[in-house]
C-alpha cells in the first residue's frame, strides 16, 4: 500500500519575540482524512499556526514536517512539490497585478505552476468554477471586474487547481455572502472528498465549520483545549473561552447538537 502524504506538527511553541502564542500544539493531517476545523477566539494563534504549517514562520520549539521533511527548510525541489501538494489560502491571498488578467488566464497560470511541481493531473477549469459556485460565464471575466467575494472564490479555485493532497483554508470566505457560502461548502466538500484532499478549515464562521468539518480543534491558551464534533465541543464547554463563544451563540449550540 502506498503511504499517504502527511503534514505533521509536533509540540509547536512560538509566535513572535516576547510572545509565545502557541504552547505545545500537535496536529496530524493525512491525505484522504475527513475535513477538520480549527476554531477559537481572535488572537489565540490560529493564523500563527497556519504560518508554522506553511513554513513561513519557524517555531521556537517543535517541528512541522511534510512527509518527513521540515517545512521551514526544504531543499528547492522538495519545496516545489510541497507548494503544489499542500495548498494554503487566506482571506487576502489573491493579489492582482495584471489589469488584463482574466479568470481563465489566472487559473491556467496556476495549472502551469502545478505541472512544474509534479501535479500533472490538473482539475478542469469548468469543474474548478463549479466547485466554488461560479458559473462558466465567469471564465471570460476580467479579474478586476470581480467583487471581493468573487475574487475569494477564484483564489479558492486556484488552490484546488493542483489537486492538492492537503488544503489549508484560513478564513477563506469572509467576503462571500452567506447563501453562496452554503452552496460552496457542499460543492467543496464533494470535490475534495472525490480528490482525496484532506481539508483543514480555520475560521470564525461556526456554521461554515459545522457544514464542512466532522471534527474540530478549539484553540485557546496556546494549545488545543478541546477536540471533537463542533456541537459536542460547544455543548461541553470545558474551557472558559469555549463557554464565552457558546453563550454568545446559544442558537448555534442547539443547532449543532
Amino acid at each position: 500500500m502506498t503511504a499517504r502524504s502527511t503534514l505533521l506538527a509536533r509540540d509547536l511553541w512560538g509566535g513572535y519575540p516576547g510572545n509565545e502564542v502557541l504552547r505545545g500544539v500537535n496536529l496530524t493531517v493525512t491525505a484522504g482524512d475527513a475535513p477538520v476545523g480549527i476554531v477559537g477566539p481572535s488572537g489565540m494563534g490560529k493564523t500563527t499556526l497556519v504560518r508554522f504549517l506553511r513554513g513561513t514562520l519557524r517555531p521556537s520549539r517543535g517541528t512541522v514536517t511534510y512527509n518527513g521533511r521540515n517545512t521551514a527548510k526544504m531543499p528547492r525541489r522538495d519545496a516545489k512539490a510541497f507548494k503544489a501538494e499542500v495548498r494554503f489560502m487566506s482571506q487576502d491571498s489573491l493579489t492582482i497585478t495584471d489589469p488584463q488578467l482574466t479568470v481563465t488566464r489566472y487559473l491556467k497560470s496556476a495549472l502551469a505552476e502545478a505541472r512544474k511541481g509534479g501535479r500533472t493531473h490538473a482539475t478542469p477549469i469548468e469543474e474548478l468554477l463549479d466547485a466554488v459556485a461560479l458559473e462558466e460565464r465567469y471564465a471570460k471575466r476580467n479579474m478586476l471586474t470581480l467583487s471581493g467575494g468573487e475574487r475569494q472564490r477564484v483564489a479558492l479555485a486556484v488552490a484546488l487547481a493542483t489537486r492538492p493532497e492537503i488544503l489549508v483554508l484560513d478564513e477563506p470566505l469572509t467576503a462571500v455572502d452567506p447563501q453562496a457560502r452554503g452552496a460552496m461548502a457542499r460543492r467543496l466538500a464533494t470535490l475534495t472528498g472525490r480528490l482525496g484532499t484532506a481539508l483543514v478549515l480555520v475560521s470564525h464562521d461556526l456554521e461554515l465549520v459545522e457544514r464542512m468539518c466532522t471534527h474540530v480543534h478549539f484553540l485557546a491558551d496556546g494549545t488545543f483545549v478541546s477536540s471533537g464534533p463542533l456541537g459536542e465541543v460547544l455543548a461541553k464547554a470545558e474551557h472558559e473561552a469555549i463557554r464565552e463563544i457558546a453563550e454568545a451563540a446559544p442558537l448555534a449550540v442547539q443547532r449543532f447538537r
